[in-house]
């Protein structure tokens, strides 16, 4: 008899964005001329720059000729991307790694599942919440149970306190999805501390660090002194460069990081998960690494800034005309969310149905990414200008 691994089954059926997709499905089935503005998906609106394109193009010819056709690839990444990773995103805020500490993958989410296998089921774990829920679901599928919500409220701004407990594994997101606020270099300082006094190791998601203005807060975790002995860094190309559909990631995993054996023996997380991606993991594709890579030339840094500009314009005309009839916001500043305060009385999905149903708008409801996010909305500023535009006018019409 062929017996299921049963904590697959302990993930809910009603996974957040299915539900939204299948409430899309039937809105669109009963109003088929209604056009539905979707704020509420975090993928981009924007194509690849050109930089990018003529990169993978030089790439896909590269792959028609016999002297430079590529087979399998390297398992860890191309040397030509992680230099250039290391240059731009680390030696250029004095932080300094080295090229065996980076890994290439194919998107954070599989690269959190990734690591996560590494540490024993038995890890106690703290998510943020409200938080994006593969941080709960992947913890629940490796068979763990004890996890530790954080708190996070209007009170403490969605950042929430150092635990009094001893926790294993720490999940940290900054920029936040879904409340948009951020950590400044204070609080991860203290959180640093704390990793290190209680042989912790933080999770640090920092994906959406393009869309920091404030000097005040870091663009890697590792910009605190001590990180490294206690910090995986998980980045991302999806919303960096918009290739959401293209599919590219990388981890930090620093050699000083280490784990402990049952009977205490120290171990490297680095060298772990090297084996790891070896035995399960084939390669992001050259094609690809090649148009990644070419995001940190000159002109590519010019391009996809451009793109990045014009979804905080975005985020910005979006945040000021919800404040403008009497809606309370977060994010929306250093961040591409929206955290909205929703009236008293409307819980999350509710308030959802009402904006689908009456002026064909689409958002996420808070409470799809923890307890603590009822009683909020999350919208994404990734859409076009003139979605945009569109959907929130129509919102302030209606909830005016």
């Amino acid at each position: 008899m062929a017996v299921v691994n049963e904590d697959f089954l302990n993930i809910k059926n009603d996974y957040l964005f299915s539900m939204i997709e299948e409430k899309k499905r039937d809105f669109k089935k009963n109003n088929p001329d209604t056009k539905i503005i979707n704020l509420g998906i975090g993928d981009v609106s924007l194509p690849l720059v050109p930089t990018v394109i003529n990169a993978m193009e030089k790439a896909t010819k590269e792959m028609s000729k016999k002297e430079t056709f590529r087979g399998y690839g390297i398992v860890q990444g191309y040397d030509f991307l992680i230099e250039r990773i290391l240059e731009v995103e680390y030696k250029r805020r004095n932080v300094n790694l080295e090229k065996d500490e980076i890994f290439i993958g194919s998107g954070s989410k599989s690269d959190l599942a990734g690591v996560s296998e590494i540490f024993s089921r038995n890890c106690k774990v703290a998510l943020m919440d409200p938080v994006y829920p593969a941080y709960r679901d992947v913890n629940i599928m490796l068979g763990r149970n004890d996890i530790t919500y954080l708190k996070g409220t209007e009170e403490n701004n969605f950042i929430p306190e150092i635990p009094n407990e001893h926790i294993d594994i720490i999940y940290l997101c900054s920029p936040n999805n879904p409340t948009g606020t951020v950590l400044t270099r204070k609080q991860l300082e203290l959180w640093v501390k704390y990793a290190k006094e209680n042989n912790s190791v933080i999770f640090y998601d920092s994906v959406y660090e393009i869309f920091i203005d404030d000097e005040d807060i870091p663009h890697s975790i590792y910009e605190i002194e001590g990180a490294k002995e206690v910090a995986v860094e998980f980045r991302s190309f999806s919303k960096l460069a918009g290739f959401t559909g293209v599919r590219c990631s990388f981890v930090a995993i620093p050699k000083e990081l280490k784990l402990y054996t049952k009977s205490g023996e120290e171990v490297d997380l680095n060298t772990l998960y090297r084996r790891r991606q070896s035995v399960k993991y084939g390669a992001a594709p050259y094609i690809t690494q090649r148009g990644a890579e070419a995001i940190y030339s000159d002109e590519g840094q010019r391009e996809i800034r451009e793109n990045i500009k014009y979804y905080k314009e975005n985020a910005k005309y979006m945040k000021q005309e919800l404040e403008k009839i009497g809606f309370i916001t977060y994010g929306g500043e250093n961040s591409p969310y929206i955290w909205l305060k929703l009236p008293n009385g409307i819980d999350s999905w509710e308030f959802f149905d009402k904006l689908l149903n009456e002026v064909a708008v689409v958002g996420t409801p808070g409470v799809g990414f923890g307890n603590y996010g009822e009683g909020f909305f999350r919208l994404t500023a990734f859409s076009s200008k003139e979605d945009t535009k569109e959907a929130i006018d129509r919102i302030t019409k209606s909830f005016k």
